[in-house]
């Protein structure tokens, strides 16, 4: 058995140590909002934060996590009443929307670091995270405007 905290509640998981932490996130928490895209870390869609940084879920094994906090989109607010979920509804930044959690748990991630990030330090940031539908620049803005209104 292991023992994990996840968006501040403790879990117990018979899982194999070196499961990813994607699927006992998805299929023994039932937290669904972190997504499966690639399974090999390169397009972001699994972004979580361990202890604060974000790291792709998808290669993330469940024994790297124990005794560290995971947040998973659905631990960053119980309403979606943080800053850069505000933002990505005010800049319509979701298209289909499958990116959409890794994407904001990359730009949280971003704006713990760099509270008043400039345009290149978003692209650094955000780079990786692949958006099939192209809404980068919305995406952008939603940052800026979060980052304008005090978005930890």
């Amino acid at each position: 058995m292991t023992k994990i905290s996840v968006n501040n509640k403790q879990y117990e998981t018979y899982a194999d140590p070196s499961t990813p932490m994607l699927w006992v996130l998805r299929d023994e928490l039932g937290l669904t909002g972190t997504k499966f895209g690639c399974g090999i870390a390169q397009c972001g869609a699994c972004t979580v934060h361990v202890d604060g940084s974000p790291r792709r879920s998808c290669i993330t094994p469940l024994s790297s996590v124990v005794g560290k906090e995971v947040t998973t989109i659905e631990g960053l607010s119980p309403d979606s009443s943080h800053p850069l979920q505000k933002a990505w509804i005010a800049e319509d930044a979701p298209q289909c929307g499958y990116c959409q959690s890794g994407q904001i748990m990359a730009a949280a991630g971003l704006l713990k670091q760099k509270p008043k990030p400039t345009d290149a330090d978003i692209d650094a940031a955000m780079s990786g995270i692949i958006c099939r539908c192209g809404t980068y620049s919305r995406i952008r803005e939603a940052i800026k405007q979060a980052a304008a209104n005090g978005g930890k």
